[in-house]
């Protein structure tokens, strides 16, 4: 399902970070493990437009996209991944975890693996349960 054709999404403002290129310890093989390769990350975090439409012009009143820049920081900070859906899915987890977002995707490329191609990548996507 497009994300924000999902029925509990329909009252959301998406933030987004696009083609957010980090270089970082990434790979099941050995010969993946002896550098950091090139790594392109797409997300789009959902947020209620009650949580995130600010009435002051404050900061304070929406989510801020250092925080999107923070938790994929803190996650590969932590050390060596050997499979992007394990990226996907640790980052994706991390950022629906805060309070004001209820839905996110994320995607990972890696655009250095095969010559004939732009890139290879994996994507994922979230709905938090919502509370009744």
């Amino acid at each position: 399902m497009i994300p924000m054709l999902h029925p509990q999404l329909a009252h959301c403002r998406r933030l987004f970070l696009r083609d957010y290129e980090i270089d970082m310890s990434i790979g099941w093989h050995a010969f993946e493990k002896q550098a950091e390769q090139r790594v392109l990350l797409n997300i789009d975090v959902l947020v209620p437009l009650a949580l995130s439409t600010p009435s002051r012009d404050h900061l304070s009143e929406v989510v801020d996209y250092d925080f999107i820049r923070s938790t994929i920081a803190a996650r590969i900070g932590q050390g060596h991944i050997h499979l992007q859906e394990t990226l996907v899915d640790d980052v994706a987890c991390a950022l629906l975890a805060h309070d004001a977002v209820l839905a996110v995707r994320v995607s990972s490329e890696k655009p250095d693996v095969y010559p004939d191609c732009r890139s290879v990548g994996i994507e994922v996507f979230h709905v938090k349960e919502v509370q009744k």
